[in-house]
Parts: C-alpha cells; sequence; structure tokens
C-alpha cells in the first residue's frame, strides 16, 4: 500500500505542475504513424477483419474499403515491391516492409513492378470492381497485412501507438 500512495503522489506532483512542465520548452512533436489509408477518403470499412483461430480456418485476413472504381490505391507504407501482377484473374500488389510487415492490396489494375521500391502515398494502381463480398459499394479494396504467418488487422497500422489515459471512475 505505501508503494500505491508514492505513486499516486508523484503522479499527482506531475499532474499539478505545469510550470515546470513549460520551463522546459514545447512538448515533443506528436509520433506520426508509417502507415497511412491506401484509399483517398472516403473509404468506409464495409468488411472488418476477423482473424482465423487457426492459420487455414475461417475469417477475413484483411479489410474490405469501400471505394469507386478507378480510385488511386497508394502503399500504405514505405517498402518493396515483392509481388505485382495478376492472380487468380485480380490484379494484386504485395509490398514487404522494412519493419517485417507485409502489406497487400487487391483488386487493382497494377501500375508498379516487382522490385520496385515505393514510399507511404506512391500509387501502386487503381481499383478495379469486381471484389466477392463488396456489398453497398461500387468496389472495394482488400487491405491486408501480416508478420510472419500472423495476419494482423491493418486498421492497427494507422495509429501513432501513442498511449492515451482514459477516464477512470474509481
Amino acid at each position: 500500500m505505501p508503494t500505491l500512495l508514492l505513486l499516486l503522489t508523484l503522479l499527482g506532483t506531475v499532474l499539478t505542475a505545469p510550470a515546470a512542465h513549460a520551463a522546459a520548452g514545447p512538448p515533443p512533436p506528436t509520433p506520426r504513424s508509417r502507415y497511412v489509408w491506401p484509399l483517398p477518403p472516403p473509404h468506409p470499412v464495409v468488411r472488418p477483419f476477423q482473424a482465423p483461430a487457426t492459420p487455414y480456418g475461417p475469417g477475413h485476413r484483411g479489410v474490405d474499403l469501400g471505394g469507386q472504381p478507378g480510385a488511386a490505391v497508394s502503399a500504405a507504407g514505405d517498402g518493396v515491391v515483392v509481388f505485382a501482377a495478376q492472380l487468380a484473374g485480380r490484379g494484386v500488389v504485395s509490398i514487404a516492409h522494412a519493419d517485417g510487415l507485409r502489406t497487400t492490396y487487391e483488386p487493382l489494375t497494377v501500375v508498379v513492378t516487382t522490385g520496385q521500391r515505393v514510399t507511404r502515398g506512391t500509387v501502386i494502381g487503381r481499383l478495379a470492381p469486381g471484389h466477392l463480398g463488396c456489398a453497398g459499394a461500387a468496389a472495394c479494396l482488400h487491405w491486408g497485412a501480416r508478420r510472419g504467418t500472423e495476419y494482423l488487422d491493418p486498421l492497427g497500422l494507422l495509429t501513432s501507438g501513442r498511449v492515451r489515459l482514459l477516464p477512470w471512475d474509481g
């Protein structure tokens, strides 16, 4: 209990001493995410990520973003194009990023080539219609992300990773 009391006392001192912080100079810049939306707004999430329970189990290994046919699709982050071609009748681009992630985008009219270096925001293709399961939108971009064999929710790439305090009732 004394440790908790000491921690709360220190926290109270930090939270009630703005003059000390002001003298130290401006706050550091807010960290920016290394990743950006691959479609221009609006880009509603038509179908969310649903992690599979097992490697080959059912799920949705990415998100489907609503868009317009022909809309520019951009690389979400800096990387190297490791796949850019037709796959099962659809244009697919896959980008390897320096942090070990791989992002994938489909269906596209592909405008990049395998081996090409891209930066976030580089146009990698144009959104093509015909993505199955795209309800209520003229076209949908399936955007996936994975690290190794683990699929991740690509929407989690869009945050700065900054910790925010939440309200507490106690």
